[in-house]
């Protein structure tokens, strides 16, 4: 009886060792940020900042990448842990640009607070415009595939010849 329970025993730590496993690999994949884009918006902003608004060649070492990576990622936790915060006071599951906004202000970044809201004012504007372009689109091909299908109905087609 003790073999079986030590057998027992000694599968339950593989077990436990794969799902932990299968548990990080997703994880690490999902919570790292790009690092093109990551290196793209560091190289953008600080060659804006060292050339006064002109684009300046500035290189940026592997390891300092690194750290705008990891210092982006735990600023993102942080904002959304908190904007899930004040989205559950306020009895709701689902947050909203306004509790983003607010946990700005209570995190104190109030100074992101006004530059965010420009950005997602042009945002909603833009997809206004995308949404509008694209409705009337739909709506002229549905008129154009109505006319071909009563065209055909009407032996538009030209099988009459």
């Amino acid at each position: 009886m003790a073999e079986g329970g030590a057998g027992k025993s000694g599968e339950a730590p593989a077990t436990v060792e794969a799902t932990m496993t299968i548990k990080k690999a997703p994880r690490a994949e999902v919570e790292e940020l790009p690092k093109a884009i990551v290196r793209r918006v560091v190289k953008d902003k600080l060659s804006q900042l060292a050339s006064g608004g002109e684009e300046e060649d500035v290189s940026v070492q592997k390891d300092a990448l690194l750290a705008f990576s990891e210092s982006t990622r735990i600023f993102m936790h942080y904002v959304s842990a908190t904007a899930n915060d004040i989205c559950k006071e306020s009895k709701r599951q689902t947050i909203n640009a306004d509790d983003v906004l607010k946990a700005l202000e209570e995190i104190d970044f109030p100074e992101f607070v006004e530059p965010l809201k420009v950005a997602l004012e042009d945002f909603r504007r833009k997809n206004a415009v995308k949404k509008s372009g694209s409705k009337g689109r739909q709506t002229k091909k549905r008129k154009v595939d109505e006319l071909s299908i009563q065209n055909g109905e009407d032996g538009g087609d030209g099988s009459d010849e």
